[in-house]
């Protein structure tokens, strides 16, 4: 099968920020909703909410998808030269969504093509202790004291984002 014709098993998005917020418990009674946020960074969208990775994504995978996102040069420095977010560096927050998988049927979205929700959040935690590991492992990050941030996956989630512009990549696995 050439690779243009392949079947994806998992897709996430990329979006630099200058200061995100996610609400990932939203107030209930007398509590106030309950937030993580990151200063300058990536943003990465996981296909993920009730369900994470297309069928057939699996662990073999993640450290790829790791390696590509947290080392693709999108984010922008000062002098205007792209580099990776390791050689920013920069703070990464990890936002699972389910609609990264969904098809348009008729007037009405589909999400046949997830997997299911156990599987999902396996792989959407093992992803985010992935991305926590290389990020720490990384001199300069640790140097700098980057964080990674995540949502909470099967919840509905509030976004606030700051950006430099919409400069936003999709990426198959």
């Amino acid at each position: 099968m050439s690779e243009s014709s392949r079947i994806p098993q998992a897709w996430a998005l990329l979006q630099q920020c200058l200061h995100a917020r996610l609400q990932v418990c939203p107030a209930e009674g007398d509590a106030e909703s309950q937030g993580v946020e990151v200063q300058r960074g990536l943003v990465i969208y996981v296909c993920a909410l009730y369900v994470c990775f297309f069928k057939g994504a699996n662990k073999e995978l993640l450290p790829k998808m790791v390696n590509i996102l947290l080392n693709v040069k999108l984010s922008e420095t000062e002098n205007g030269k792209h580099v990776s977010i390791l050689d920013l560096p920069g703070n990464v927050l990890i936002i699972p969504q389910a609609t990264l998988g969904g098809r348009v049927k008729g007037r009405n979205m589909q999400y046949h093509f997830n997997s299911g929700k156990e599987e999902g959040l396996e792989l959407y935690s093992q992803f985010v202790t992935l991305c926590e590991k290389e990020l720490a492992a990384n001199s300069k990050c640790a140097e700098a004291g980057v964080v990674v941030e995540h949502g909470t996956y099967g919840n509905r989630q509030v976004l606030q984002l700051d950006t430099n512009g919409p400069y936003t990549h999709l990426i198959e696995f």
